[in-house]
């Protein structure tokens, strides 16, 4: 399992509930995303397209790290979300792209926004047929692409499946293997059911062991169990320790730990979890 801080959690907040956002920035998510699309009527989007600034120059904003959803770039609205971010003060971290379909979404975003935002990175969200059967070619669109995402609801509603976790076991590996052959993260689609832990606890443990990164969160209640699913307990924190130093003392060979023996792959995976999750001093947050 790859562990990382970068995307454990994500929490979506509308545009326009302006009194949301430091409680969102406060939430303990990795990622806050202030959405553009479908939480915020097509009357309101305009007015939503100017509040949405100010979700990255609020003093609480620097507790977290912070993205927008925009709408499709397939639409007129998404065009314009993205003319509107070239003149934001601070720009986004992330801007998390919806119903990607092709490579060229991804070219259309990277190409408005390049100059005006050079350290934001993108986020595509695949959510139809059609993104899936061209999860491999959009995973590898651009260098600024950090993670792939999935919309289970929209693509269960188009492919007539149930939205469960069996019925959609096939699209989640497909995206996981399209995300980690590129080399980037991916996170998985939320669990509706905001007031089920022990439902989120068992279905966020799936998609961990599955190799997703991490998870959405539609409330900030479910936040502190998402981030607890996708980090490393204190068993095999203190065994990726025990591995890395197998590792020093057989000069990266083979060595056995726990009965198990272990190679250049292991200690290379010990030696990530223990920078990234080794101590709880660490408050800087991962880019």
């Amino acid at each position: 399992m790859k562990y990382s801080r970068y995307c454990r959690s994500l929490l979506s907040t509308p545009a326009s509930e302006v009194d949301r956002y430091p409680k969102s920035h406060h939430s303990g998510a990795d990622m806050c995303v202030v959405d553009l699309e479908d939480s915020v009527p097509h009357r309101d989007k305009e007015n939503a397209r100017r509040q949405a600034e100010s979700f990255f120059t609020a003093p609480s904003a620097t507790a977290t790290r912070c993205g927008i959803r925009i709408n499709s770039v397939t639409e007129p609205d998404g065009l314009r979300d993205l003319l509107a971010l070239r003149h934001y003060t601070v720009k986004p971290d992330v801007v998390v792209i919806p119903k990607v379909e092709s490579a060229r979404d991804i070219e259309i975003v990277d190409r408005v926004l390049h100059g005006s935002c050079p350290t934001t990175r993108f986020f595509a969200v695949v959510e139809t047929p059609r993104g899936l059967d061209n999860a491999r070619l959009i995973a590898a669109a651009s260098p600024r692409l950090r993670a792939l995402v999935f919309g289970a609801a929209d693509y269960s509603f188009d492919i007539g499946a149930r939205l469960a976790w069996d019925p959609l076991l096939h699209a989640r590996a497909r995206l996981v293997n399209s995300a980690r052959a590129a080399g980037i993260d991916v996170v998985d689609a939320p669990f509706f059911a905001f007031a089920d832990t022990a439902g989120l606890k068992y279905e966020a443990a799936l998609s961990r062991d599955l190799g997703f990164s991490g998870k959405i969160a539609v409330h900030p209640r479910q936040v502190p169990a998402i981030n607890e699913a996708f980090s490393p307990d204190a068993e095999l924190l203190e065994k990726a320790r025990r591995v890395v130093a197998a590792g020093r003392a057989s000069g990266e060979g083979i060595a056995v730990v726990d009965g198990v023996m272990v190679g250049t792959p292991f200690f290379e995976a010990a030696r990530r979890l223990v920078e990234e999750f080794g101590t709880n001093e660490s408050t800087a947050l991962p880019r």
